[in-house]
């Protein structure tokens, strides 16, 4: 019996999509405003889902309060407020789409979840209407 669990969070953060090997002009024609030379920022919303069998003696497939503190050590302290281009360490030399972004906040919390749990889905908003989800694929 599998149940997924997921624990949602909320971080503001700033980027500009570049190409550091492209012209100006290709960039731009490419990104458009989202090129902007002084940045942009999102609102973002992260959903963090694990699966496993609930534990015979808790009910847990993981103590969300574990998830809640595995995000927050390892992603919201980095990101929030951020720039992601200058400031993450995980994101250092990565363009920061919202895809690129997804599987490097994937490869961050993948071996922080307890035994009897792992990661099944990160899902990333980057606005109400746009999204992106990784599964380790």
């Amino acid at each position: 019996m599998l149940v997924y669990v997921t624990r949602k969070v909320h971080f503001n953060a700033a980027h500009r999509m570049h190409n550091p090997a492209w012209s100006d002009e290709r960039n731009a024609e490419v990104f458009g405003p989202c090129n902007n030379a002084n940045w942009h920022g999102h609102n973002y919303e992260l959903e963090v889902t694990a699966v496993g069998t609930p534990d015979p003696d808790t009910g847990y497939v993981l103590d969300l309060g574990r998830l809640r503190d595995l995000i927050e050590e390892r992603i919201l302290k980095k990101v929030d407020h951020r720039n992601l281009n200058l400031d993450v360490d995980f994101m250092q030399g990565i363009i920061p789409s919202s895809e690129n972004f997804v599987v490097a906040i994937w490869r961050e919390l993948e071996t922080g979840l307890p035994a009897g749990s792992r990661l099944y889905s990160i899902r990333l908003y980057e606005t109400p209407r746009n999204f992106v989800e990784y599964r380790g694929e």
